[in-house]
């Protein structure tokens, strides 16, 4: 997404810089003050969901696809990436270079800006220096509420190149629109020259402040496509500042499931839609997977209670050790203390497990202070792989975690 980039500046940005830096609110530009308020009101019209949830790749709902052998090993490296790399840890981002390079030697598609693959609207789903632009701009790519588009349209007889920042259904987007141009069989040209605010509550558009003319090469960049899948379907792409894109067309179904809970929205239909895949595919029994699994969201109304949420799993991580049977949850509360509630899992049926918790403790470094709670319950499983795990426990609650204590692990 070179279009991410402007000519001279430090590093690969989202959108063109605006027209004043910011050193305090009173200082904003009205360009970026009104896009702190679509932030701030975007945000605090979230419904939270028990515990403040990871926030993960946001993707818009569309068809699922097959991926390759390789392109399924990126894809495995981005399921859970938080911030479109901005948060991911040191593994991660190992493991996403890798299976770029792989994809990279492959070459994909030839030509891929001569074919008719390389056109149509892409998701951003990764980039490598997400940080590096200015407050604003690092706002829109690294938080995942807001939606990062690239239109890509060389035949016609206006080619261009637009970035889309879509903030919600409910509010509207920013589009930053370029002048595009093909140099050869991966590289395209682009030159800004108009964008504009769009805004559901307002009957006209919001010019976004930025004198395109004035920037002369500033305004200028170009974009590479170093691999493009021959089903169209997935592009890496690095900018004229060297940072590297991750894009995609249609979503894998676990990135759909990881979007519609960092929006708190469909989720339930998004559990559906992949446990039903899972069935079809004829996959028999699963097991309860050993390792460290972060609790992203589950059917429970909150409680009032702190206590009880982290005593029923409504918090924090599991932690399963198959070698002894045991199974924990682990809790921060603040301040170096943690709940702790350790039990037993014994396998009972295909896919459930009789499940006993019946030691609790505030622990703070090597001391805890025991607490009097206890539960049974049966644990269903409903969904695991590598990386995610749908479960039924405790009062039939619906549960979704994501693995957290490294990738690709069997």
């Amino acid at each position: 997404m070179a279009l991410l980039c402007r000519a001279s500046a430090p590093s690969t940005l989202l959108l063109p810089p605006p027209p004043t830096p910011i050193t305090g609110f009173s200082n904003l530009s009205c360009f970026e003050k009104c896009s702190s308020v679509v932030m701030i009101g975007a945000i605090g019209r979230r419904r939270n969901k028990l515990i403040q949830t990871r926030r993960f790749a946001l993707v818009d709902e569309q068809d699922q696809v097959s991926f390759t052998q390789e392109e399924n090993s990126l894809i495995e490296a981005l399921v859970g990436t938080q911030g479109r790399g901005r948060s991911a840890s040191p593994q991660q981002l190992t493991d996403v270079e890798r299976a770029v390079k792989v994809l990279e030697d492959l070459k994909g598609v030839p030509d891929p800006t001569s074919s008719d693959l390389i056109e149509g609207r892409w998701q951003l789903m990764f980039t490598t220096r997400p940080g590096t632009a200015s407050p604003i701009q690092r706002t829109f790519v690294g938080v995942d509420f807001f939606s990062v588009i690239q239109e890509v349209y060389l035949r016609s007889n206006d080619p261009r190149v637009s970035n889309i920042v879509k903030f919600s259904d409910f509010i509207g987007e920013l589009k930053v629109e370029a002048i595009a141009s093909i140099k050869d069989g991966k590289r395209i040209l682009f030159q800004f020259d108009r964008a504009a605010f769009s805004f559901k509550f307002l009957p006209f558009k919001f010019p976004y402040p930025v004198p395109f003319r004035l920037l002369g090469d500033e305004a200028k960049g170009w974009l590479d496509t170093t691999y493009l899948s021959p089903s169209g379907n997935l592009r890496i792409s690095r900018g004229n500042k060297g940072t590297t894109f991750v894009l995609q067309k249609k979503t894998e179904i676990r990135q759909k499931l990881l979007s519609a809970i960092s929006t708190d929205k469909g989720v339930l239909e998004a559990i559906d839609e992949l446990i039903s895949t899972y069935k079809e595919k004829g996959i028999g029994e699963i097991e309860l997977q050993e390792g460290e699994w972060q609790m992203l969201w589950s059917s429970q109304v909150e409680t009032d209670s702190w206590l009880e949420n982290a005593a029923n799993g409504l918090m924090g991580k599991q932690i399963i050790k198959k070698n002894n049977g045991q199974i924990k949850y682990l809790v921060d509360i603040l301040l170096g203390l943690k709940f702790s509630m350790v039990g037993t899992f014994v396998k009972s049926d295909t896919n459930t497990y009789d499940v006993t918790m019946d030691d609790a403790a505030i622990v703070a470094g090597g001391f805890g202070y025991p607490l009097e709670l206890g539960s049974k319950f049966v644990l269903e499983l409903l969904y695991s792989d590598d990386k995610i795990r749908i479960t039924r426990g405790y009062n039939k609650i619906v549960f979704v975690h994501l693995r957290t204590d490294g990738t690709n692990q069997k």
